[in-house]
């Protein structure tokens, strides 16, 4: 029998869903499955009174995610505001696990996305054999958290056309859908937000108009603080990732999760850890979800065409993809990074070596 490639949030973590349901006695806003302090919990992680462990979600400040919990006890929605890569989308996912108990309830944004499936859009056979009707009519994900009291998402809002967008103003300020077609309206109950993300560095990105900004609080998610934050997010992320997608070979070594996030973070800082050498910077985002990958790839590299080691020679060609988007541009950076830096590491020839056979 096949298994889901990935589950959702509610389904992966239903044991400490319902462990903390069980441990929590505090107040809960109507229709939400956990208290705010428990869902906090369920995001940073904790020892519940009963010894069960809750692992963390987010690796970071706490203040943020608290910030960003008690926006949703409120009647104001919340955007998740950064660069990419920054766990907008599993923040977002995991909020509305715990708070909702449902986090499918999701509309992807694109460049192409329509009022309708904002709004609601029409069954065509049902419309043209008996006119418009509640039985017509289809409710996007959007509708169906109004009126189920849940949480609706929607990611990349900011690749949404501006004038789509301002479709959420009536939503977000009245609580309230019309069909006009229909002559009714539906109605928010209590428990009903909603959660965006975006982000200001991709190109072809569509700025929120003011009115609809001042619908939103905004929760901006940093780049991990220090390096030994990021190589604890990117450890937990590829493990989890590894057992999910059943990589054979060994867990990486944490020499080379280290060297991926260093790399990561001098080329985006454009400076050497220790500040000595200024480096050019790559056009490329450079973020902890593509260090991620680039471990995920050398680990699937070397489950299957090596000896199940991750090594030098398996980061090497994923480096250079997550690296090199501008084939002028971040070429040069790339190989400047090589010749000064990388070349001058004792411990890092083999690496070097690596990516030079590539050159």
């Amino acid at each position: 029998m096949s298994h889901v490639l990935r589950q959702h949030a509610e389904q992966q973590f239903a044991e400490e869903l319902e462990e903390l349901k069980k441990a929590d006695n505090r107040e809960r806003p109507e229709n939400w499955a956990l208290s705010p302090w428990a869902v906090a919990e369920y995001l940073m992680g904790s020892t519940l009174a009963n010894g069960f462990q809750v692992s963390a979600k987010y690796i970071g400040n706490r203040r943020l995610m608290e910030t960003a919990i008690a926006t949703l006890a409120t009647d104001r929605a919340l955007l998740l505001f950064g660069v990419p890569g920054t766990a907008k989308s599993w923040v977002s996912e995991h909020l509305a696990a715990a708070v909702s108990g449902d986090s499918t309830l999701l509309i992807q944004g694109t460049a192409g996305t329509s009022e309708e499936q904002l709004r609601y859009g029409w069954n065509y056979a049902e419309l043209l054999a008996k006119g418009p009707s509640k039985t017509a009519l289809v409710a996007s994900p959007l509708m169906r958290a109004m009126e189920q009291g849940k949480t609706a998402r929607i990611e990349e809002l900011t690749r949404i056309p501006a004038d789509v967008q301002d479709t959420l103003i009536t939503i977000l300020s009245e609580k309230s859908l019309p069909v006009p077609e229909l002559g009714i309206e539906a109605q928010a109950i209590h428990g009903f937000n909603v959660i965006a993300t975006a982000n200001n560095r991709d190109k072809g990105i569509n700025e929120l108009s003011s009115a609809l900004k001042r619908r939103f609080n905004t929760v901006i998610l940093p780049v991990p603080a220090s390096d030994e934050e990021e190589v604890s997010i990117v450890s937990k992320r590829v493990a989890e990732l590894g057992r999910a997608l059943q990589l054979p070979g060994e867990p990486p070594a944490l020499k080379e999760v280290r060297r991926v996030v260093q790399i990561f973070r001098e080329l985006r800082n454009g400076q050497t850890e220790d500040g000595r050498t200024k480096l050019k910077s790559s056009s490329a985002t450079l973020s902890t979800a593509e260090a991620i990958s680039v471990i995920n790839s050398g680990m699937a590299l070397a489950g299957h065409f090596g000896d199940g080691v991750l090594r030098a020679g398996d980061i090497a060609s994923s480096l250079v993809g997550a690296i090199v988007k501008d084939p002028v541009q971040d070429t040069v950076v790339w190989r400047e990074y090589q010749e000064t830096v990388m070349k001058e590491r004792s411990d890092w020839k083999d690496l070097y070596r690596a990516c030079r056979e590539l050159d």
